[in-house]
């Protein structure tokens, strides 16, 4: 597996408007310069969606279009378009604002945006894979345990970045595999920040706090438990739900499924066989967790810990779950297959 990081320029040749790019320092994980982002006219979404024809994503409050945006060699792109409301443009605004401070190869890269119409619209590069949800559990391709570990690993940087390396630490808050985009080399690209909140410290706040809490949504199965029960938002909750896309990646069961009932949740389904596969002789539960389409073409030592991983991310206690840099660390320690990801700067 190759990595790639596509780049594009800015600009588009439909349009005779003067350019406005917001400019952001960056300097981190590697990057060093100015980040160009490109405001668009209304007219000129219209016009790199072709009035909208092709919808590739469906959200909430929002639809993704494919856009061509080759007038000046880009090649395609995906426009996210919000629906129009006072409360939306709110929520459209604090995306925004989120994406315009981020620059990191395993976040989709924000090309442009427009903000002078009801309807909001951000302009992302093409990430032609689909997402993780799809090749995971709705597509007959069989991914790889290379491929599994790799974005286990690659979501976990981005994850570092968010709540470590970013001058105002992000908590994302949606952390799923529809929101993890795969591009044609299967490299994770986290996307859709409309849940995203800025500022969070890596524990909760104390419960005299609680009047101010900010709310977050999630998904079924992905959110953290600690967070329905109070509603307070930390680091610790992404780091949750890594720990069940880890699982997912394992296992290559869902996380959450009607079919099984409301209380069926995967972490809830695997969680005594979690807490045994650290004793002497469990390997064989291990390799009954590995999902069987693998055919047990895996690495039981890594399968051991993957899964040991994922049990602390889903430990009740926040002070146990480990952060993302803990958890790189160990996943550089213990899975050995990932070790092209980080053989080199670009990793």
């Amino acid at each position: 597996m190759v990595s790639c990081f596509r780049c594009f320029e800015l600009g588009c040749r439909k349009s005779t408007s003067t350019v406005r790019p917001h400019q952001n320092k960056v300097k981190d994980d590697g990057f060093e310069g100015e980040v160009f982002v490109r405001k668009f006219r209304w007219e000129e979404i219209e016009a790199v969606t072709n009035d909208f024809a092709r919808v590739i994503g469906r959200g909430g409050f929002s639809n993704v279009y494919l856009a061509n945006l080759s007038g000046s060699g880009q090649g395609q792109g995906a426009v996210k378009v919000h629906a129009g409301s006072d409360r939306l443009n709110q929520v459209f605004k604090q995306e925004l604002d989120i994406l315009l401070r981020l620059r990191h190869h395993n976040i989709v890269k924000l090309i442009g945006y427009c903000d002078d119409h009801e309807e909001g619209a951000m302009v992302f590069e093409y990430v032609p894979n689909g997402n993780l949800q799809e090749k995971l559990h709705e597509r007959e391709v069989v991914l790889s345990w290379k491929t599994r570990t790799a974005i286990a690993f690659q979501l976990a940087q981005a994850i570092e970045y968010l709540h470590e390396k970013c001058t105002l630490q992000i908590v994302h808050g949606d952390i799923k595999p529809s929101n993890v985009l795969l591009d044609e080399y299967f490299n994770c690209k986290l996307c859709d920040f409309g849940s995203a909140k800025m500022g969070f410290s890596s524990t909760v706040k104390p419960p005299s706090c609680s009047r101010t809490k900010q709310l977050m949504v999630g998904s079924p199965g992905y959110t953290d438990p600690h967070y329905l029960r109070t509603g307070l938002a930390s680091k610790k909750n992404d780091v949750y739900s890594l720990g069940v896309i880890m699982l997912e990646l394992v296992t290559g069961m869902k996380a959450f499924c009607p079919e099984r009932g409301q209380g069926q949740l995967l972490a809830t389904i695997v969680a005594a066989d979690l807490r045994d596969i650290g004793e002497h002789g469990a390997e064989e539960k291990v390799a009954a967790l590995v999902d069987p389409r693998l055919c047990g073409d895996f690495d039981l030592e890594e399968a051991r810990a993957s899964l040991s991983i994922a049990a602390l991310c889903l430990h009740q206690s926040l002070t146990v779950r480990p952060s993302a840099s803990q958890i790189i660390e160990t996943m550089k320690e213990k899975i050995t297959s990932i070790g092209f990801l980080f053989s080199d700067k670009n990793s």
